[in-house]
């Protein structure tokens, strides 16, 4: 379903096959499948340094692409990949969806729901320590910060309960991740000026990204992903109209923009305010701090 459109926020579309990103530094945090591993072969394939983080990693026979091997539903191994990957050279972090709650509430060993630590809480961790280290291009250009969530959607998430310890319902806590997502672009948007942040959303598209939920390989997955894939575009066409936006000189001064699956300027949720976006951050500190105690 197509969001509410921002029509103050257009910016100049070129084609794909033309774009030339020779010298261009790419992290893509969970780049090993799906949406993130589609973005960085095709990035890759137009010349792009990449830096990919996940678990599996099986672009090994391709040039251009690095990868760091990294649990992300650990805190603490954020933290250490935060500190690794190349962050003074990048221009770009993209930050990929994670998963979709279970249907039973799942707990990392650090006590944190796992979808709130794989599919939020990490790129919070991230980014507290990679904004200070990054740094403007040769160009003066910014450098650029895209989370990929679903923003837009106007849910507002369980502020008050983002671990879902009182009650626990696998779409309600995922939507809580969705919230944390859209309200991070907008607060960092507020307090970092020195850089450019976006929000991402990129529809259903045929992915892995339900399998925590439906069951990797069962049937309600087959059908369900058979149907994404014929009606919604796929992992390689969505890189291939995503990537323009991404490299897009047009959108230099509009932080904290959200975008859909088309690149299409969209609305954000209503409900997330700066002040409400502030409130969520201030939680998610809690959570962090309590994980390491844990």
């Amino acid at each position: 379903m197509d969001r509410e459109a921002n029509s103050k926020i257009n910016w100049e579309r070129v084609s794909p096959d033309s774009l030339n990103l020779a010298g261009v530094n790419v992290a893509i945090v969970g780049g090993t499948g799906g949406l993130g591993r589609a973005i960085s072969r095709f990035m890759t394939s137009r010349g792009a340094n990449v830096t990919v983080v996940g678990q599996t990693f099986r672009d090994d026979d391709l040039k251009g692409i690095k990868f760091i091997k990294s649990d992300l539903s650990l805190l603490s191994e954020s933290e250490r990949v935060a500190k690794v990957l190349p962050v003074e050279k990048l221009s770009t972090i993209i930050f990929t969806t994670g998963i979709f709650a279970g249907p039973k509430r799942e707990e990392t060993p650090e006590g944190i729901e796992r979808d709130m630590a794989v599919s939020y809480l990490n790129r919070f961790v991230m980014l507290r320590d990679m904004i200070p280290r990054l740094k403007p291009s040769k160009d003066n250009i910014k450098p650029r910060i895209f989370v990929m969530g679903y923003p837009g959607n106007g849910k507002l998430g369980e502020i008050d309960d983002l671990n879902s310890d009182k009650s626990y319902k696998s779409l309600a806590t995922h939507m809580t991740t969705v919230a944390g997502n859209e309200a991070l672009v907008i607060d960092t948007a507020i307090k970092h000026p020195e850089i450019n942040i976006f929000g991402l959303n990129p529809g259903l598209v045929k992915t892995n990204i339900r399998d925590n939920f439906l069951g990797e390989n069962t049937w309600k997955s087959r059908i369900v992903e058979f149907f994404i894939g014929k009606f919604s575009q796929n992992a390689d066409t969505y890189a291939r109209n995503i990537t323009p936006l991404i490299v897009s000189p047009s959108i230099e001064k509009f932080s904290g923009a959200m975008f859909n699956n088309k690149g299409k300027s969209i609305l954000a949720s209503a409900g997330i305010t700066d002040e409400y976006a502030q409130r969520f951050m201030v939680e998610s500190a809690k959570l962090v701090a309590r994980a390491k105690t844990a």
